[in-house]
């Protein structure tokens, strides 16, 4: 059976397919015309400032879905993660020799499994991850499946990692109401990095040179605009190999199959964004996918990830929305700030270039907006798909204002939030109980594999870390409400507030 014999009948379940978990309120945010975008509201000011329905200080409707046990465990995990020498004990530690002895490697991990593991991560296996992502689809949210691969280096790994992405899209089908509303797939999981590098180098010399010939590709959306970086590429590079020919087409043929079975499963799949060296790669893998695999139905299959802290963001979103107008092919985007900083602006200063990212985060926040105005106000004319994902309660709440402004549906299929599971409760809790789809990203897998996973992202992420003062300041208030209701009702030892 080929792929287009089975495309009308799955690509109608696809269209049925409702990202977001149920809610159970209708109102609308409001918001005023200018934010503060890098300053977190403090509590006297949130209210006013996201209006009476998107509420971040009425702390027991917030956390209404979290045990006592659980915030508590949430407020004393954010606040060691928010300590800088954390970050950095754990990368030596996990770097030291230290980790060769067995029992200090299981003092280690045992730790580690029982904070910050539990915090951020859904478990070890897929089992564990669908039960964690059927809690949070009683509370409101639905959850985004990422298993914790490592970047491959061969085919022999490339193809393990592909079939853990299968098994991760196969294990939604049987579920009549799924919890889950997309599946995370790493390019540099199913095409090896070396690869993904000559073929980005060979994307950006075609971008500077017309008349270059790429026998190897297939369709895609402009991938480069020029405003993007092209120092990674200084001269001119030789053409693949028979033998990279040969692997690409292998990787793309994983691609290829990850979109059927998601096809099957009537589930999307975002694409996970990666440092600038490879990226135009990516987006070729993401692109060419998302044009096969489409028939000009309203809503996408694949989502791409956009890095609105890279000068060239809005560039690029705008020209791959244009070029998606023009094929009939609906755009999906993912919108986060990024997670490369410190690799992209050392790479630039050794080669004493500009830094392909934003000067501040003035710049950035203000990028971000931009870019989710641009993509807002295409959904609003019935065009392109979006996934805000934001820890910034600031965008989050103007992103909210501008889709109701602009008429969107809170329940559209076209939009939902995210954040990361086990961050910015608050951000998720408070647009869920406003009305809006909101997922959590869901990383899974063994704790010796999570683990170095995790502590790049806290490395990465160390502002996002020590950002969460808002989020454990709610915490604390609300604990501190439930404390002192002790005397006159059980209310501490429910599962609710």
């Amino acid at each position: 059976m080929t792929t287009r014999a089975v495309r009308p009948k799955l690509l109608r379940n696809l269209r049925r397919l409702k990202y977001g978990a149920r809610t159970t309120t209708t109102t609308t945010a409001v918001l005023p015309g200018s934010i503060a975008a890098d300053n977190q509201p403090n509590v006297s000011t949130a209210t006013t400032a996201a209006g009476p329905d998107v509420n971040f200080t009425d702390t027991k409707e917030l956390f209404s879905s979290v045990p006592t046990s659980n915030l508590l465990r949430s407020l004393i995990t954010l606040r060691l993660a928010a300590a800088g020498p954390v970050a950095d004990l754990g990368m030596w530690i996990m770097k030291s020799r230290l980790m060769d002895d067995p029992l200090c490697r299981r003092t280690v991990l045992g730790v580690t499994e029982r904070t910050f593991y539990r915090h951020f991560c859904a478990g070890e296996d897929l089992a564990a991850a669908n039960a964690t992502a059927r809690e949070l689809w009683d509370s409101g949210l639905t959850a985004m499946l990422d298993y914790g691969l490592e970047h491959a280096v061969d085919n022999e790994s490339c193809d393990g990692n592909f079939k853990e992405f299968i098994r991760t899209i196969d294990s939604t089908k049987s579920v009549d109401e799924s919890p889950v509303s997309f599946v995370v797939v790493k390019i540099t999981a199913i095409c090896p990095i070396q690869l993904l590098k000559r073929v980005s180098d060979l994307l950006r010399w075609e971008h500077k040179d017309k008349s270059m010939n790429l026998p190897w590709k297939l369709k895609s959306f402009p991938l480069l605009s020029d405003s993007s970086p092209f120092y990674h590429t200084p001269q001119r590079p030789e053409p693949l190999t028979a033998e990279e020919e040969e692997d690409l087409k292998i990787a793309y043929s994983r691609m290829s199959q990850i979109c059927k079975s998601s096809i099957e499963a009537s589930l999307p799949i975002l694409i996970d964004a990666e440092d600038t060296h490879i990226q135009p790669a990516i987006d070729y893998f993401t692109y060419s996918a998302a044009i096969e695999f489409t028939q000009g139905d309203d809503e996408p299959l694949i989502y791409n990830t956009i890095q609105a802290y890279l000068r060239d963001a809005k560039d690029r979103l705008v020209i791959a929305k244009k070029s998606a107008d023009e094929m009939h092919v609906p755009l999906g985007i993912k919108l986060v700030r990024g997670a490369y900083m410190a690799s992209e602006n050392r790479l630039a200063d050794s080669l004493g270039v500009q830094s392909p990212i934003h000067d501040g985060i003035h710049n950035t926040h203000a990028c971000y907006n931009e870019c989710a105005e641009f993509m807002l106000h295409e959904i609003a004319r019935g065009s392109g798909s979006l996934v805000l994902a934001t820890h910034n309660m600031d965008s989050g709440k103007l992103a909210a204002a501008k889709a109701v402004d602009l008429g969107i549906e809170k329940e559209s299929e076209r939009l939902q939030f995210a954040q990361l599971y086990g961050m910015s409760e608050a951000l998720s809790f408070g647009l869920r109980n406003a009305g809006f789809r909101v997922s959590k990203y869901l990383p899974y897998g063994p704790v010796e594999q999570i683990i170095p996973y995790l502590l790049r992202r806290a490395e990465e992420n160390r502002g996002l870390l020590s950002a969460s003062s808002f989020d454990r300041l709610l915490m604390r208030n609300e604990l501190f409400r439930r404390m002192t209701s002790l005397g006159t009702s059980r209310e501490i030892y429910t599962n609710t507030a």
